[in-house]
């Protein structure tokens, strides 16, 4: 749970959001088509890092909504937010594709069953391409996005070509 405790925190370190405030930049973002992390995660992670002192609620009311707790780093939080980053920096890089627990058990289905799931697979990537092709072209010129965000769209991007490739000589 390191990662989400590091997006969490890494949010919360340029600017005060509500959760609902972290799991909307989560999903612009789009941080859940490479790291494991939900809307219930985002919840549960915020009650978590306040009892552990790492973030620290105000509650704010605009206007007519309702009241919402609105979350800062603490001082605790910075250090732990550093660590984290040293850490996750120094770990060996683990790629994960579920799909991969299918392709190791081809071989124990009929080759016209095979063939299904190898469709499935490729219709599935086909997909991912185009919505991360749609995604660069939308987010390439805007000045809100830093640059390390369009780096990681791209090498998703990239990886994305890289598995299509693959399944083509599979």
């Amino acid at each position: 749970m390191a990662t989400i405790d590091l997006i969490v925190l890494g949010m919360l370190k340029k600017e005060s959001l509500s959760a609902y405030d972290i799991q909307k930049l989560v999903e612009y973002r789009n941080i859940s088509k490479w790291v494991k992390i939900s809307t219930p995660s985002i919840y549960k992670k915020v009650i978590q890092l306040e009892e552990k002192g790492l973030i620290s609620s105000h509650v704010e009311k605009e206007g007519k909504m309702p009241e919402k707790a609105v979350y800062s780093l603490t001082d605790e939080g910075e250090k732990e937010f550093e660590k984290l980053m040293f850490e996750i920096a120094a770990q060996s890089v683990n790629i994960y594709l579920d799909f991969n627990a299918v392709i190791v058990n081809l071989d124990s289905l009929p080759p016209e069953k095979q063939q299904i799931c190898l469709t499935e697979i490729e219709n599935n990537v086909k997909q991912l391409k185009a919505y991360q092709e749609e995604n660069l072209r939308a987010k390439e010129n805007r000045p809100d996005i830093p640059e390390t965000g369009k780096a990681v769209l791209q090498q998703q991007f990239l990886l994305t070509q890289a598995i299509e490739n693959w399944l083509i000589n599979l």
